[in-house]
């Protein structure tokens, strides 16, 4: 089989690379020149476990390629898959531009029957919207030829994509046409060999899956975090809320840690985009509407806590950030907590000293003015607090003795409740939690 991944970002490259480790012939098509060159030198523009030594492999057995090029890779192949971006408008709508040019470009070039495949994230409708266009550009040419439109989701998680991808959960697949069902089934059947976990709908009911479990997750998250403001008023556990409500078969543990709020690429984004299409349809979603809230006003209260502690005067003192992904085992710091924290300590006056083990390039491109540490330790020298806001492996367990002596003062923030209180307060520190 032979497919084409327009789109060479984080949904684009692990879907192109898995494919190939199937069997696929892939080829991954993307107009910025110069990524292209660096990924056929085996230079990703992203982070993801596994991904870099995956695609050099498909490279070099050949059956993963690239190229700025996509009228080259129309013909001859069985199914085109849409991977580009659609970033949140001012109004939280979906971008749908490079959707609807890629289509555009699909009309333009395309001379036999072919299977388009949305598998960016995109509000209910959208593949109305690609169909029309690549039949008007069809028209423009004078040409009748068959083509389908469908609708297929990823459910990657970053930091676990591959693994996800090759052993998924389940499939969704949205289309109305047999022969694309039979297309997407052969090029499915190698992930499905032990259980069959594709689920076929209307392409609507498809969009609105991705859009739909992401803001289910986003509210478990929100949910927790109000909770365990709650329970800091009235004197509980949270961690023992979330062990006793999550062992309930009808509710489960996952995603129900608090912490200082959802980020990333999916969850900030959905969550509007799905407020948006509510809107313009005359409903309401008020449950998600607070979920936003709640989320925006986490990603705060560990700065709150720390303002209460220095009695609300932090001028000239400098602290350290762990942390700036929005998740472990990714660079991804796209509406990231740390953003948000390292802010609000800078306009307060604060100096601000960052680590994180692979985001902090994505951090300076942004141009923002902390300084990087070499590593966690640097990043505490001097420091009137350590805030914890990533929970990467290597801040688990810190050497308090290394820390206590080259910090000015011994008080840790933890933005993800990793530490034991009792460890922390008895090698002398001060500790604040979620």
């Amino acid at each position: 089989m032979k497919i084409t991944i327009i789109g060479t970002g984080y949904v684009g490259l692990v879907t192109g690379a898995c494919f190939a480790e199937v069997g696929i012939d892939v080829t991954c098509v993307d107009i910025d020149e110069k990524k292209i060159e660096n990924l056929k030198k085996g230079v990703l523009p992203i982070y993801e476990p596994g991904l870099d030594s995956l695609i050099k492999k498909d490279v070099e057995v050949g059956r993963l390629h690239f190229t700025n090029s996509l009228k080259e890779c129309l013909n001859d192949v069985d199914a085109v898959f849409l991977a580009v971006g659609t970033p949140p408008n001012e109004d939280g709508s979906a971008d749908l531009y490079h959707v609807l040019e890629v289509a555009k470009e699909i009309g333009r070039n395309m001379n036999n029957y072919l299977l388009v495949v949305n598998k960016s994230t995109v509000p209910v409708g959208t593949a109305v919207k690609v169909k029309d266009v690549i039949k008007k550009e069809l028209e423009i040419r004078g040409l009748n030829i068959e083509f389908d439109v469908a609708s297929n989701p990823e459910f990657l998680k970053e930091g676990s994509a591959i693994k996800d991808f090759m052993g998924p959960e389940r499939i969704i697949v949205g289309t109305n046409s047999e022969q694309a069902h039979e297309i997407l089934d052969r090029i499915y059947r190698p992930f499905m060999l032990n259980n069959y976990r594709v689920i076929y709908m209307d392409i609507p009911s498809a969009e609105m899956t991705k859009y739909a479990a992401n803001a289910m997750l986003a509210t478990r998250i929100s949910f927790m975090n109000d909770i365990a403001n709650l329970c800091e008023s009235v004197g509980a556990d949270v961690n023992m809320v979330r062990k006793g409500i999550g062992s309930d078969s009808r509710i489960g543990n996952k995603f129900l840690y608090p912490g200082v709020g959802y980020g990333g690429s999916c969850f900030p984004k959905d969550v509007k985009a799905l407020i948006h299409t509510a809107k313009t349809n005359n409903r309401k979603l008020r449950v998600l509407e607070a979920v936003e809230e709640v989320n925006n006003h986490q990603k705060e209260i560990l700065v709150q806590k720390l303002m209460q502690h220095f009695n609300s005067n932090i001028n000239g003192m400098k602290f350290a950030v762990w942390g700036l992904s929005f998740k472990p085992e990714t660079d991804d710091i796209r509406d990231s907590p740390a953003l948000v924290i390292i802010d609000l300590l800078k306009k307060a006056g604060g100096i601000v000293s960052v680590y994180d083990p692979v985001a902090m390039d994505e951090c300076r491109k942004r141009n923002i003015d902390v300084n990087y540490a070499k590593d966690m330790y640097e990043a505490c020298f001097d420091a009137m607090a350590v805030l914890l806001v990533t929970e990467w492996k290597e801040f688990r367990v810190p050497s308090w003795s290394t820390l206590k002596r080259i910090m000015k003062n011994p008080v840790l923030f933890d933005g993800r409740n990793i530490y034991n209180r009792k460890e922390v307060t008895e090698n002398g520190f001060d500790y604040y939690c979620i």
